[in-house]
Formats: structure tokens, sequence, C-alpha cells
């Protein structure tokens, strides 16, 4: 099963600043642990949401919202994708996440193919 584990923006990451160096060696341990492990399918940050946009089709009309956006409680700071046996496993990682940033991580399945069928416990017909 995969799973991504999403770490949120903060002030400092919206801001453009890199995180402390003992933020940075503590991610960079668990990505390398994670890699070791060989449940890494990728891992990834992204810039700071000015650097972004969001976009919206209503009735065939697009809009383009340029960031920076208010809430930074609910912007991704980064993603990292997992293939694990189970939910309890991906958490057991995104705890470690969570401790090396000091923030809290989403740990979410990620859609797969098998989910469409009418026999899936997760079926999302």
């Amino acid at each position: 099963m995969r799973y991504m584990i999403i770490n949120k923006a903060d002030a400092d990451s919206e801001a453009g600043k890199f995180p402390a160096p003992e933020v940075a060696e503590g991610v960079g341990k668990v990505v390398e642990d994670l890699a070791k492990a060989g449940v890494l399918l990728f891992a990834e940050g992204v810039h700071r949401s000015s650097l972004g946009a969001r976009v919206k089709v209503e009735d065939g009309r697009r809009t383009v919202t340029d960031g920076p956006f208010a809430e930074t409680k609910e912007l991704i700071g980064g993603v990292i994708v997992v293939e694990v046996r189970n939910r309890d496993e991906a958490v057991e990682w995104a705890a470690r996440l969570a401790e090396a940033l000091g923030n809290e991580v989403e740990v979410r399945r990620v859609v797969e193919e098998a989910d469409f069928d009418p026999n899936s416990d997760l079926y999302l017909g």
C-alpha cells in the first residue's frame, strides 16, 4: 500500500527560509532510513506559496489566484510517498518525520486501482 506523508508549511518555510540545520539533518536521516528500508518512493519539499498559484474552473471560466496564501497551517511544505505493508507502518514512519520536524504531519493512503473494485473494503463507488 502506498501512503503519502505530508508535512505542513510554517511561517519560516513561507518566508523562504531553510530549516534549521538540526531539522534538515533529522529529516535527512528519516529519508535515508526510508530508502535503506526499501519503502521510499519519493520525498520532495515544495517552494513557498508566494511562488505558486491556485487554479479554479467554474462554468468554463478559469480563475488563477497567485500566492502567497494566508492560512499557512493549511499549506503543504513537502511530501514523502512510501510503499508499506499497512497504515500502522506508515504512521510509524510519519512519527519519526514529525519528531524530526518538530511539527505535525498527515498520513493519507494513496488511491489505487483496486480501490475501484466493488468487492474491495475501500471501494470508492
